[in-house]
């Protein structure tokens, strides 16, 4: 997501470089370019022109330090300003009452059942809660099926009337099976609506009044661009939502929805989807996503996904392991399991600074380490523990049944070794000999 934009605005940055200063002259040229690349992204264009106004007017009134370049404090200006248009900080989802009732709302395909199980899943795992379910589109062929499908997948109860085609006494009787039953959280998830259809929007509203959710939440596809704005707009008059949801920030997406929704509704972005597993959900941070589109990386947000996956216990033994040089393939498979939980293999790698960009080309998906997973499945136990055993006829052996190549099989023992004698170094704190190549 924004890898264009992020091009367009490193551009428009050199425009700065090898300048001296920062004068009224290089600073229209460059923030003409900034304008430009943010339309091109589908930003609202009087969203744009007011963006570059304030960025121009701070830089021009910025003292310059001698210790920056102006091509520098103008990335720290944009991004400041970039932070500040998605709403500056994050803004949790309200969680108070017993139990917290949020309702689900959007546009047919803008993904709001998919988001329901995300969103189901996110409070359980991340929360401690304990959700209900309830299927409260009772117009699209499949659609509580499909809720059904998303409640197995994240092992949440899904509330159903079967044969009732009004989905506010559903919603109604759902709210009271989760006090009766202990569910502590109950999200509804709605028929997909237009805003111009009069007769389903009265159904909303009376949904709400029947409910009254703690927590409104308007789905939106961003790959709609301004149309998904324009859209948000015209919900919120009618229904005053208390935050939006971006889903498919995975996909051919500009970028344009989730840059100006913030300025056009003044309601937060809570959520974004980046992908379709039903961990694919982040909480939206402003600042996070201000650095990853000017290609800062996002370190934080990868240091929480592997916290996620992080087990303590597990940790220690390992280290003991390492420290005595005992960190076999099996522990090595362990490693990439860990990993592939913590999501896909190029969104991480651009999580981190610089990495961004070398990554844009690279067909890296889910299958990354596939050929790595198959040569040590072709290990013995005895060969994952003691690498040493590994001889040709062996290796000649897994590779066979790996479907790889012996060279394969080779390179992987050798990054393997030099992987574990770093490990161990690294844990006992010894130097590393570097030898003399002359």
């Amino acid at each position: 997501m924004f890898e264009n934009l992020s091009e367009r605005l490193e551009r428009s940055f050199k425009m700065l470089k090898g300048q001296g200063r920062i004068t009224e002259i290089n600073v229209a040229e460059t923030l003409k370019d900034v304008r430009r690349a943010l339309l091109d992204a589908d930003v609202n264009f009087k969203i744009a022109k007011q963006f570059t106004e304030e960025v121009r007017e701070e830089a021009l009134g910025q003292e310059i330090l001698t210790s920056l370049k102006p091509s520098e404090i103008m990335v720290k200006i944009v991004h400041d300003h970039l932070t500040k248009l998605m709403g500056g900080e994050n803004v949790a989802v309200n969680l108070k009452g017993n139990p917290t009732v949020i309702l689900i709302a959007g546009l047919q395909g803008s993904g709001k059942t998919t988001f329901s199980g995300k969103l189901a899943n996110h409070l359980k795992i991340k929360q401690g809660k304990q959700p209900l379910l309830v299927a409260g589109d009772v117009y699209r062929p499949a659609a509580i099926e499909q809720l059904k499908v998303v409640g197995e997948q994240v092992n949440v109860p899904v509330y159903t009337e079967e044969g009732n085609m009004n989905p506010v006494k559903i919603a109604k009787a759902a709210v009271k099976e989760a006090r009766q039953k202990g569910y502590n959280t109950v999200i509804v998830d709605t028929a997909g609506r237009l805003a111009i259809d009069e007769e389903m929007m009265k159904e909303i509203a009376a949904i709400k009044d029947a409910v009254t959710p703690h927590e409104i939440l308007f789905v939106v596809d961003s790959m709609t661009g301004q149309d998904a704005v324009n859209t948000a707009r015209e919900f919120n008059e009618r229904l005053d939502y208390d935050g939006v949801v971006l889903t498919k920030l995975d996909g051919d997406t500009r970028g344009g929805a989730a840059l100006s929704i913030r300025s056009v509704v003044d309601k937060p972005i809570k959520f974004v989807g980046t992908g379709e597993k039903m961990d694919a959900l982040d909480a939206f941070h402003p600042k996070r996503m201000a650095d990853r589109i000017l290609g800062m990386g996002d370190i934080v947000s990868l240091v929480e996904k592997a916290q996620e996956q992080y087990d303590q216990e597990e940790a220690r033994k390992l280290q003991k392991k390492i420290a005595k040089n005992q960190f076999d393939f099996t522990d090595f498979m362990s490693q990439i399991q860990q990993i592939k939980k913590m999501g896909n293999i190029k969104d991480l790698a651009g999580m981190i600074p610089g990495m961004g960009k070398a990554m844009k080309n690279l067909d890296m998906d889910d299958d990354a380490f596939k050929g790595i997973e198959a040569i040590i499945n072709s290990m013995t136990p005895d060969e994952r523990i003691n690498p040493a055993l590994l001889n040709g006829s062996r290796r000649k052996r897994i590779a066979d049944g790996s479907g790889t190549t012996v060279q394969e099989v080779n390179r992987l023992v050798k990054q393997f070794e030099e992987t574990r004698k770093m490990m161990k170094m690294m844990t006992t704190g010894k130097k590393m000999r570097i030898p003399n190549m002359r």
